[in-house]
């Protein structure tokens, strides 16, 4: 195969790319967010990756996550991100775990390899939150995902400390619960100023650990996961 990280590597130089290549980055969520921040961490040319994520594709899930196609509606999201990764990089060192994330076995997954980077698109609170805690006590660099939901304007997409965010629901109740469990660190994520659209939030019953959900349109998500696949890259 052509050296298919040639663009890459006229930007970024040789160096850098020795040490994309010689990473290992771990992402947590494959829906809307994390499964774009996955492939675009992966064209970038990182070496290792460990994948995270139970769910199935689902016809509602065709309108924004890069996964979901009438073709794979019922699939597994970690086996149809994994088979586009492997197909972007054949020689990517791809683990897959096909499970939900809970508070018992998020230190088992933080210990199972050494990990240069941790992606969080997790979009449920308890273990979105002992994710970033754990990671936290473990020294790892993390880059976490807030809410996309409810929002369509691109421009007011954002780094921050999680301190600092506003005008966001899920950063609200993140910064409440890591404060419960005594976190005081500076968490870099990548939220939006937006207000969220209140018209655009409904309540459900049919989706694990949710009591709502949120419009969404296609684009956004997309946003959200390459701003963490910036972050990420600039940073390894």
């Amino acid at each position: 195969m052509n050296n298919w990280k040639q663009r890459t590597e006229i930007l970024l130089g040789s160096e850098k790319m020795m040490r994309m290549q010689q990473a290992h980055v771990l992402v947590v969520g494959l829906g809307g967010v994390g499964a774009y921040a996955a492939e675009m961490i992966c064209r970038a040319g990182v070496g290792r990756m460990t994948i995270v994520d139970a769910d199935t594709v689902q016809p509602s899930n065709i309108n924004r996550q890069l996964p979901a196609l009438t073709s794979t509606i019922g699939q597994p999201k970690c086996e149809v991100v994994a088979k586009r990764l492997k197909d972007i990089n054949p020689d990517l060192e791809l683990t897959v775990h096909c499970l939900f994330l809970k508070d018992d076995n998020i230190p088992s997954l933080l210990d199972s390899a050494k990990f240069d980077f941790v992606v969080d698109a997790i979009d449920t609170l308890s273990p979105k939150c002992y994710l970033i805690y754990n990671t936290l006590q473990r020294k790892i660099k993390i880059i976490s995902s807030m809410g996309a939901g409810a929002k369509s304007d691109i421009t007011q997409v954002r780094f921050a400390d999680l301190w600092d965010t506003y005008h966001c629901g899920l950063s609200k109740a993140v910064r409440k619960r890591l404060q419960k469990m005594g976190v005081k660190r500076k968490i870099p994520v990548v939220f939006s100023t937006e207000q969220a659209d209140a018209n655009a939030v409904i309540l459900t019953d049919d989706e694990q650990n949710k009591k709502s959900t949120c419009g969404t349109v296609s684009y956004m998500p997309a946003v959200f996961g390459c701003h963490l696949a910036e972050y990420v890259i600039k940073r390894l």
